[in-house]
């Protein structure tokens, strides 16, 4: 069934592009379908999370805050002033 999917694309076998790929600026329409200009197969892309290629989603970094001993803080402080 895949093999019925894929279309010929610049000589190439192109998957079509699945739902997370919408909004990507990498889409091309050709034929009546979607393709990623950049990726054969995109569904293999988005299975461990984002699509490196992706432009609409860009992934989330957390900052985690690191508590410091107030006695080294106001070592460091006091360095400083010197």
């Amino acid at each position: 069934m895949q093999n019925q999917a894929a279309m010929s694309f610049s000589e190439r076998n192109f998957q079509p592009v699945v739902e997370s790929c919408e909004g990507c600026d990498r889409i091309v329409e050709e034929a009546g379908s979607q393709f990623c200009r950049s990726y054969l197969k995109p569904e293999s892309k988005w299975r461990l999370g984002i699509c490196n290629f992706a432009t609409h989603a860009k992934p989330e970094i957390t900052v985690a805050t690191i508590r410091i001993n107030p006695l080294k803080a106001a070592k460091r402080a006091s360095a400083k002033k010197v």
